[in-house]
């Protein structure tokens, strides 16, 4: 099985940091979620998931939620030919000057145990990204969390209960999203049992090197710690 794509991680953490800015702005404009969604036409559920920074909505309805937040400018930037190349044969392209360098620095923040949650969300999105291409690691994990029920550990039997729940009807959503209930149950998941060490140390050393920061600009490169 082929390790997950070098930039899998920086991608969950852009979303999530869009995410939580787009909540930012809403409050900071006085709107609740009800106003916000119908301003939008999208329900509640979708507009929760959008601000949790999920991959699942269309590219076009965070692009709505930006237009009603008044912030739609910033990507009509990306869109536009104002951070292309001069043509060629025109003044600005045969300038001897130095075109300038734009860089930006992501990173999670370690002091909210950010780090930790997007590591176990980036892992826990691998494993369900294995399982729905290949039913038999189902059945592995479905193994684990039946030994788990065995032992009678009352501590952790509800959560275990509730995977029992997730993985016979696939309610994935409800492991990957970023409530407190979804982070205690990514903490006593199953899912981990499926996992290859390839897969598994490939997410890590991402998660390691967005820790030190990672540069976006010309280059995609680590920032030295």
């Amino acid at each position: 099985m082929n390790a997950p794509s070098s930039t899998i991680v920086l991608e969950r953490q852009l979303l999530l940091q869009l995410g939580d800015r787009l909540k930012r702005l809403r409050k900071a404009q006085g709107l609740g979620t009800v106003e916000m969604a119908r301003r939008v036409g999208i329900s509640r559920t979708t507009l929760s998931a959008v601000e949790a920074g999920d991959p699942g909505p269309s590219m076009g309805t965070y692009l709505r939620v930006m237009s009603v937040l008044g912030i739609s400018g910033e990507l009509a930037l990306l869109c536009g030919d104002i951070m292309q190349p001069a043509p060629r044969g025109t003044a600005a392209a045969q300038s001897r000057r130095a075109r300038p360098v734009v860089q930006v620095l992501v990173s999670a923040d370690e002091s909210r145990h950010q780090v930790q949650d997007l590591q176990s969300l980036a892992l826990h999105e691998e494993a369900v990204r294995l399982l729905r291409s290949d039913p038999a690691l189902l059945h592995r994990a479905e193994e684990t969390l039946q030994r788990w029920l065995l032992s009678d550990n009352a501590r952790s039997s509800d959560l275990w209960k509730e995977w029992q729940d997730v993985l016979a009807h696939g309610k994935w959503r409800k492991v990957l999203g970023r409530t407190r209930r979804a982070q205690e149950l990514r903490q006593a998941s199953p899912l981990t049992a499926v996992l290859p060490e390839k897969i598994r140390q490939s997410v890590l050393a991402q998660v390691r090197g967005l820790k030190k920061g990672v540069l976006l600009g010309d280059a995609l490169s680590e920032v030295a710690p």
